[in-house]
């Protein structure tokens, strides 16, 4: 008897413990962090490819010819301006110049005779010894005495300049490139390569192309390319490395022809090199600023694409309503600056958006959704009934009484 009052009671315990795993659980609205939609000042960065180049990139080729006697610089060496580069065979120039100081001499002896001559005819024209005629021969052989020396002048200053240009020096203060011509090899002004090329690094020239539309944009904010000139902020760096230089530059010109295969305008910005890291030649990318006033932000993770078109989820009368909205093509990676489709004041899904569909229950994280009415024991004790799991203890028992008295 013992052992079936037992079983009845374990049976009303399971039917108990059945009955409050069946009860229902009220599912109430998702939350979802959301944010208000508002006008402010936005700052993108773009990035631009550039190809860097020094201030100057002067490319030495020799005036005359010769073979090169005396290599005096190498690669990569720090020059000044006047410096020595290259001596040339000075030989055969030495030789012409000393030929044009002989042929100056010639002529200034031949002036000296053609003066005494017209000195004395012109004494004994003056006398009747003469006629008008030995005169006026004997003026003209000065004259032409005279303009051969000059003749003479000329190519002996000629010659002082071919042998003062086989001595190359450098133009400029810079670096020295490569070096394709060694000493022995013959050069001329027509050689394929130059000798060498002097780059002053003291400030690099950066290059690089911005859009006709960005240019626009820029142009209307300022009032004119020189206006943009003057009023854009300092530019960065990008290096080959991923680093960013550690010197700000500034934009220096804007071209006002627009390429019509690109569609670009070209720039050139100027950052300063005292340290030389700089090379010229590297490329590297321009990180311009772009300033956008009063605009609408917001967060990338708020937005969904669907089909090339961009959407947010607008937050009305507590769900999920979605909205195409228009952006700017250039952002910051984590930003979308928004030209259509949301006014301020609006709120939108700023995260989860990618679980949303249409018209679902929306609560703002924070705030607390409204608990929906229990009908549970607190009704069923007011009516005079019992709760499902009272009723199965019930039952139980009553079991289990049925049973003993059968057994007695």
């Amino acid at each position: 008897m013992k052992q079936t009052f037992v079983k009845a009671a374990l049976v009303a315990s399971c039917l108990t413990a059945v009955a409050c795993k069946q009860a229902p659980t009220a599912m109430g609205p998702g939350q979802y962090a959301v944010i208000t939609v508002a006008t402010s000042d936005c700052e993108i960065l773009i990035n631009n490819a550039a190809t860097i180049k020094g201030r100057q990139d002067i490319a030495i080729y020799p005036q005359v010819s010769g073979t090169i006697s005396e290599l005096c610089v190498t690669e990569g060496q720090k020059v000044s301006k006047g410096q020595t580069l290259f001596i040339i065979d000075q030989v055969p120039y030495k030789a012409a110049l000393q030929t044009a100081e002989a042929n100056v001499a010639v002529a200034e002896a031949s002036v000296a005779t053609a003066q005494l001559t017209y000195d004395s005819k012109k004494e004994l024209f003056a006398k009747n010894v003469v006629s008008k005629f030995d005169l006026q021969t004997a003026q003209n052989n000065l004259l032409t005495a005279k303009a051969q020396l000059a003749q003479a002048e000329a190519q002996q200053v000629n010659a002082a300049n071919n042998l003062s240009y086989t001595v190359v020096k450098a133009p400029s203060n810079g670096v020295v490139g490569t070096l394709p011509y060694r000493v022995g090899a013959l050069v001329s002004a027509s050689i394929p390569q130059p000798l060498t090329t002097v780059s002053d690094n003291s400030t690099m020239y950066v290059y690089f192309s911005m859009t006709a539309k960005q240019m626009l944009e820029m142009s209307r904010r300022y009032g004119s390319i020189a206006e943009t000139i003057k009023n854009m902020p300092d530019v960065q760096l990008k290096l080959n490395d991923g680093t960013i230089y550690d010197q700000p530059g500034r934009i220096e010109s804007i071209s006002g022809v627009v390429d019509a295969t690109t569609g670009s305008v070209q720039c050139r910005a100027a950052f300063p090199n005292a340290g030389g890291l700089l090379l010229s030649g590297s490329a590297g990318e321009v990180i311009v600023p772009t300033i956008y006033k009063n605009s609408i932000v917001i967060p990338q993770t708020a937005t969904y694409e669907l089909q090339d078109k961009r959407y947010v989820y607008k937050l009305e009368d507590g769900k999920a309503v979605s909205v195409m909205i228009e952006v700017e093509k250039v952002s910051n990676g984590r930003d979308f600056i928004v030209t259509a489709g949301l006014t301020p004041g609006e709120v939108i899904v700023s995260e989860g958006v990618a679980m949303l569909r249409e018209g679902t229950p929306i609560v703002p994280k924070g705030q607390t959704a409204a608990a929906p009415a229990e009908t549970g024991s607190e009704d069923a004790v007011q009516n005079g009934e019992a709760t499902q799991p009272e009723e199965a203890a019930q039952n139980g028992e009553a079991a289990a009484q049925t049973q003993n008295d059968k057994e007695e």
